[in-house]
């Protein structure tokens, strides 16, 4: 196996664990919750974290670390440059849900009111999640490369 494939293949299973975590914050997410609730998703949030982490590592190391194909064919595709800038969305978006389960899962409360807006930004992620595989395989097939 040469580095490429296993930098591929990281890549490709982060992709699942970052939405595999999203979708399960999803689906446990109420407008109430107990601390202990919140505990498990702040759990799934550092999943979700570490996966995003993963994926930028490997990501990075195969459009800059000269493995795979050329610099330029990553650099000079406006389709990969939006696929970056909607996953800097995402991580972006992420930022306030994860600082609300970190600060509220040691809570004395016995229930705790959970932000409309933290499940609206969730959904958000989803929806752009589900947009970037999308410009994967345009960019693949080297669409909107300029050069």
């Amino acid at each position: 196996m040469t580095i490429e494939i296993i930098l591929r293949y990281i890549h490709f299973i982060s992709i699942f664990a970052i939405v595999s975590a999203l979708v399960a914050e999803h689906l446990l997410l109420k407008k109430e919750m107990t601390p202990a609730e919140i505990k498990r998703l702040s759990i799934i949030d550092a999943v979700y974290g570490l996966a995003a982490l993963t994926l930028l590592g490997a990501g990075l190391t195969l459009w800059l670390g000269g493995h795979g194909k050329p610099t330029d064919f990553y650099t000079n595709n406006w389709i990969f440059l939006l696929k970056v800038g909607l996953f800097t969305v995402v991580g972006l978006l992420s930022i306030y849900p994860t600082v609300f389960f970190i600060n509220k899962r040691k809570s004395t409360a016995d229930k705790i009111a959970i932000p409309a807006l933290i499940v609206w930004m969730v959904r958000i992620e989803l929806t752009i999640l589900f947009i970037i595989p999308l410009l994967a395989g345009l960019m693949a097939k080297s669409i909107g490369y300029i050069g």
